[in-house]
């Protein structure tokens, strides 16, 4: 494949982009993004916090997000990326617990998690959504490859990219996730 096959392929991945509710229902794109940045800006008013989460480059991709959150949406985010805290969690409980046993700690009603997992089935990630719903908190999801992966009937926005690969997942999420940033940001800004 050449790389114009290569842009293609990730253009086509975006504007296929497919997102949900908690029960299934599809929600207009535009509408989708626009439910996120109102929900972010609540956040933001009442002072509560987005917390993003994923595995790998999912990670550097939660972690990079809570950094432009913070610093150009002037959102309170949080990651879970101390080595320290998800060494002993993910040996003294499990790996699975990773990120739900801080999340018990810290997360309030209201607050956000964003998580972020290409497969839909990382049973962190999985773990941590059903852990943020059962603390009242607002639960986005950002998926791909398979249609039917679990995480998509986890969130209150389901954002799902079909993509085959984690190459094409993860460069989708990060375009998803830079236009949500890009929608709060933009707001921030005029206020």
């Amino acid at each position: 494949m050449n790389w114009t096959a290569n842009i293609d392929r990730l253009y086509t991945g975006l504007k296929s982009l497919d997102v949900t509710d908690k029960v299934g229902r599809h929600i207009q794109i535009d509408e989708a993004f626009l439910r996120w940045r109102d929900r972010t800006l609540a956040i933001r008013r009442n002072r509560k916090t987005v917390y993003l989460i994923g595995n790998g480059a999912s990670a550097s991709m939660a972690s990079h997000m809570a950094a432009d959150l913070a610093k150009n949406a002037h959102v309170h985010t949080e990651v879970f990326s101390d080595l320290s805290l998800i060494t002993a969690v993910a040996n003294d409980l499990c790996y699975e617990e990773v990120f739900s046993e801080p999340l018990r700690r810290r997360m309030k009603p209201g607050d956000m998690l964003v998580a972020i997992s290409s497969s839909g089935n990382s049973p962190n990630i999985l773990r941590a959504a059903d852990t943020a719903i059962a603390l009242e908190g607002q639960v986005a999801t950002l998926s791909a490859m398979k249609l039917d992966n679990r995480l998509r009937s986890k969130g209150d926005l389901n954002f799902y990219v079909p993509a085959e690969t984690y190459g094409m997942a993860e460069s989708g999420h990060a375009a998803i996730l830079h236009y949500w940033m890009d929608l709060v940001s933009n707001v921030s800004n005029q206020e």
